[in-house]
């Protein structure tokens, strides 16, 4: 008799930028204090990225414009 090994489905995620599903295996994380954001690539890292300087830019800009 043959033995059938079960197919073990890999763990998938969901790309922070352009959402993306991909296995969890070739994701690239961000960790932080209390989670972790998944990437599909580089690319979508360095988008990420960008949008949260200009975010942080634009909170600061807020900030000096109160006082």
């Amino acid at each position: 008799m043959i033995e059938q090994k079960k197919i073990i489905e890999p763990e998938i995620i969901t790309c922070e930028v352009c959402f993306k599903e991909i296995p969890i295996s070739e994701a690239k994380s961000d960790k932080a204090t209390d989670y972790i954001m998944y990437y599909c690539g580089l690319d979508c890292y360095d988008e990420w990225k960008k949008q949260e300087d200009k975010s942080n830019e634009n909170s600061r800009l807020g900030e000096d414009l109160k006082s």
